[in-house]
Formats: structure tokens, C-alpha cells, sequence
């Protein structure tokens, strides 16, 4: 048996993530109506059918089409640059096929017909003082990119070199 080869392997993650994203989707669209919400774990976890035609925590909504064209500049330069990023490792490669994954599966999302934005389902919230506190909502591809990004971190955060160290220099003598 062969080893995957680096390309092969983030490939086949980034199929896995987009796959496993769209099928949840497609779940929360056969099963919840618009804003409606399933409880799953009271006063934790639910999920709710909402949208978002803005980036992460709805920040510039209504820029679906600008935030297609950022995500399809960003899946290129990475594509590219994806060397840089840890892709000769194992666990570079399992980011990376996180962080394309997600881009694939969110820009579907703003760009087939009828649909132009989002489909965020997964809402962690607390009650404490009266009131909810909650999470924005997300889905599979931001908790892909979000988990990748942060690998990406890590691992350049662990290839950095230390210094070396040095000597003190000795006091002046005067």
C-alpha cells in the first residue's frame, strides 16, 4: 500500500468537510423551517434554520456577492501559497484540507441559484441572570475553517526557531 501524497491527502479532507457541510445543510433545509430552532441540549445547544449573507458573526451583511468573490480570491492564494502553510506535514495538510473544505462548502452557499448566503444551524448559547447569552450560529464549513486556521497557527507557531542564546555580555568595568 501507498502513501497518500501530501496534495491527495488534503484533497480528500477538503472533499470530506464540503460532503459532510453541504449534507448538513441540506438536512437543516428538509427538516427545519426558516428560524426555527430544535433544542437539544436545554440551556446549551439547539439547532436553528437562519441565514447570513454576511462573514463570520454576520459582519458585512448583505455582501454575499463581494464575500463569494473574497472567498474564491482567498481558496486561489492559498492554493498557491499552501507551502508556505505547513502542507508538507501531516497536520498542515489536515488544515489545510479543513480551511479548503470550508471555503468550498460556504461559497456553494452564496453562489447556487435561490439560495445567495449562508446556512448556519449549530447555536451554543448559556442562560445565566435572566437572560441568553448565545453564540452567533454557524455551521460545519466555519467550524472547519475556524479549526484549520487555528492548526495553521500552531503549527507555524512550532516551527518558529527560538532564538539562539546568547551570552550576556560581561558587566563594564570601569
Amino acid at each position: 500500500m501507498t502513501a497518500l501524497s501530501p496534495n491527495r491527502r488534503i484533497t480528500y479532507i477538503a472533499a470530506a468537510v464540503f460532503v459532510l457541510d453541504q449534507f448538513t445543510k441540506f438536512l437543516v433545509l428538509k427538516c427545519l423551517s426558516y428560524a426555527d430552532e430544535k433544542t437539544i441540549i436545554p440551556g446549551l445547544f439547539r439547532l436553528i434554520h437562519v441565514v447570513n449573507t454576511g462573514a463570520a458573526w454576520s459582519l458585512f451583511s448583505g455582501n454575499n456577492g463581494l464575500l463569494a468573490l473574497v472567498a474564491l480570491v482567498a481558496f486561489v492564494a492559498l492554493y498557491f501559497s499552501r507551502h508556505h502553510f505547513g502542507a508538507d506535514l501531516p497536520l498542515g495538510q489536515v488544515a489545510l484540507g479543513l480551511i479548503f473544505g470550508g471555503i468550498a462548502g460556504n461559497f456553494l452557499d452564496r453562489v447556487l441559484p435561490g439560495r445567495h448566503h449562508v446556512i448556519d444551524f449549530l447555536s451554543f448559547y448559556l442562560n445565566f441572570g435572566g437572560r441568553e447569552h448565545a453564540f452567533p450560529a454557524f455551521n460545519v464549513a466555519d467550524s472547519a475553517i475556524c479549526t484549520g486556521v487555528g492548526l495553521v497557527f500552531l503549527l507555524n507557531w512550532k516551527r518558529e526557531t527560538p532564538p539562539e542564546n546568547k551570552p550576556a555580555a560581561p558587566p563594564a568595568q570601569t
